[in-house]
């Protein structure tokens, strides 16, 4: 639980947390699960994905994942579920019991990309030959 358990004078609960996150943070991103990547494909692979707008990659102790930051369609303006009675099974099972309310969800993360840049430069300490990944790749291929 917050390491704030009260906000002028009332306390946090699970029950009551969420109407005191600012921007239900937990509703501003969704993230897939990856294949753990092993060679200059798969992270060529990521390269890619990560040159789209809004599009993160980290790894964590539960393995890789793609992070998409883009805002729920019902998320209302003042930071509720439109939907809420009807919202899916994976909304039902958040458990906010510890969250971003509590701490940035990047202090979990072992490696954190933002960008193509940082990727790269991760790319070239982990792979030797990883400026010849080309003529690698065509030689695969012939």
């Amino acid at each position: 639980m917050s390491q704030q358990t009260t906000f002028k004078g009332i306390k946090i609960t699970t029950d009551n947390k969420c109407g005191f996150c600012d921007g239900a943070k937990c509703c501003t991103y969704i993230t897939e699960r990856l294949e753990t990547p092993r060679s200059m494909h798969d992270f060529d692979h990521l390269l890619w994905q990560i040159s789209h707008e809004n599009i993160r990659i980290y790894k964590d102790d539960d393995g890789w994942y793609l992070l998409v930051e883009s805002t729920c369609l019902h998320l209302e303006n003042d930071g509720r579920c439109g939907i809420y009675n009807e919202r899916p099974h994976v909304c039902r099972q958040h458990d906010n019991d510890y969250c971003e309310f509590d701490a940035p969800a990047e202090d979990g993360f072992d490696l954190y990309f933002h960008d193509y840049a940082q990727l790269t430069k991760y790319c070239k300490n982990r792979f030797k030959g990883w400026g010849k990944r080309f003529e690698k790749f065509a030689k695969e291929y012939e």
